[in-house]
């Protein structure tokens, strides 16, 4: 049955979520005002997803919730997992946080948006989800299956599949990852518009950047608790807290520049060829061309990355960072140009850190199982293994579950200790830390700088975050068209 509640208020009161007989959220009081953004931040594993699922009833079925959501004049009790399901999609719904997974891979953009419109005949439902699509400048891809999306463009469309229904709450869980400037520029824009028309928003975000676009207040969450709350400009500006302190200390922005070669090539994809001078070079592209579906990726690229430099390919989602990666790798031909690999350099020196990290692991092997092949491959002893585990911030145990049972920010964090473990000479970190909180990604930086400097590897860092790159690296190739 579906419910539409109008409401004026949004409170949630003595919320809990167990795990068995452990807490994984406890709030007491939580509330949101019409029109208002409330951002929650924190790191990984300090509750903040939970109470979004434990709000919207959809909570694994491992988990036990209990307290009160508070809706205009109707409360709904939150150990019911029935309770708002006639809300869904009409008075609440979710942008959760992997906007491709979320879409039906088997529909069209254009049907799969038109699904939800709130009109009884199909013409009106095509007719409304075109003209979302259009506003959110999505004009051209009604016929475009799901994985053929950019990640910004798969976000647009998540969106406009949970708000063609203008659902009066709107959660949205960790939005930004991976998105460039621009297209975080966007994101806000758009949560700015379900505020605008006097709904409630209420986003989860690692991004304090995000966080400080959107306005409004913030709840920080800390082991469970919420910690501060506030005023975004008071509780970012004059963190009252010290956890909150040292979350906002680990900006990027805020980290020092890398200072160790203070020779900063900074260059734009076909300028004259750049890289260190008289000293062989483990890898040179020059004037490397890819086309991709009949769409050039890359034009006249000349790169040259020498042994233990450190290099951060930079630019908007769609530049081809992510191509280029994959030719340093090894398994993108290119159709123009050539790539020269040192003649030492042999077949595993090369490692590459993806973005999505399930995609490099095998699902059904238990992780523990695929780091004892690894560390025996390159014959690593296991204290070594539990020494970098240890760097990044994870327990041992965590390894004895498959790659589907811990979050992505865990995953990517073995990902790195994995790579590490064959002491490569080129490491490609393709948005490695993307899912990671700053406090977290403050950390994992650090483990993997510091194996980096300690092997002598080069490395190559992919990412949208100048300012990570800034303080990581000192050699730039810049793809931004622009």
């Amino acid at each position: 049955m579906t419910t539409t509640v109008m409401a004026t208020s949004l409170e949630l009161t003595a919320v809990e979520v167990r795990s068995g007989g452990r807490v994984l959220v406890s709030v007491p009081e939580l509330r949101a005002e019409p029109g208002r953004p409330l951002t929650i931040i924190g790191e990984s594993g300090a509750g903040k997803s939970l109470l979004a699922h434990a709000a919207m009833g959809t909570l694994d079925a491992s988990l036990t919730a209990s307290g009160t959501m508070r809706l205009g004049e109707a409360t709904f009790d939150l150990s019911s997992s029935t309770s708002r399901r006639g809300l869904w999609g009409h008075s609440l719904a979710l942008l959760p946080q992997e906007p491709s997974l979320a879409l039906d891979p088997t529909m069209r953009v254009l049907p799969q948006v038109a699904e939800g419109a709130p009109v009884a005949d199909r013409r009106g439902a095509r007719s409304s989800a075109v003209a979302l699509l259009d506003s959110l400048g999505l004009t051209d891809v009604g016929q475009h299956w799901p994985h053929t999306l950019s990640g910004g463009m798969a976000q647009r469309v998540s969106y406009a599949a949970a708000t063609i229904t203008e659902p009066g709450v709107l959660l949205v869980d960790e939005p930004s990852k991976g998105l460039d400037a621009r297209s975080l520029d966007l994101l806000a824009e758009l949560l700015l518009r379900h505020t605008s028309a006097g709904g409630f928003l209420v986003t989860i975000t690692h991004d304090l950047g995000l966080a400080r676009r959107l306005g409004g207040d913030v709840a920080v969450m800390r082991d469970a608790e919420v910690i501060e709350t506030g005023a975004i400009e008071d509780v970012l500006g004059r963190p009252a807290h010290e956890h909150t302190r040292r979350l906002v200390g680990a900006d990027p922005a805020l980290w020092p520049a890398r200072s160790a070669k203070p020779r900063s090539a900074v260059r734009s994809a076909g300028a004259p060829r750049s890289g260190s001078s008289g000293s062989s070079a483990l890898i040179s592209l020059e004037q490397v061309g890819v086309v991709l579906g009949g769409r050039p990726v890359l034009r006249s690229v000349d790169l040259r990355i020498g042994h233990g430099e450190r290099w951060a390919l930079v630019g908007p989602s769609g530049s081809g960072k992510t191509t280029l990666g994959h030719v340093l790798v090894g398994v993108q031909p290119v159709d123009s140009g050539r790539v020269v690999r040192d003649a030492s350099l042999r077949r595993g020196q090369v490692v590459k850190l993806y973005q999505d990290p399930q995609a490099s692991f095998p699902h059904k092997v238990p992780l523990l199982a695929g780091l004892h092949d690894v560390a025996r491959r390159f014959d690593v002893g296991w204290s070594r293994v539990i020494g970098l585990l240890d760097e990044v911030g994870l327990s041992a145990r965590l390894l004895e579950r498959r790659p589907g049972q811990v979050s992505g920010g865990e995953l990517q964090r073995i990902a790195i200790v994995r790579s590490m473990l064959a002491s490569p000479r080129l490491v490609i970190a393709d948005e490695a830390t993307s899912r990671l909180d700053l406090l977290t990604q403050q950390a994992t930086v650090r483990a993997l700088l510091s194996e980096v400097d300690a092997s002598g590897s080069a490395l190559v860092l992919v990412t949208h975050d100048r300012d990570l790159a800034r303080a990581c690296t000192d050699r730039v190739l810049d793809l931004d068209p622009g």
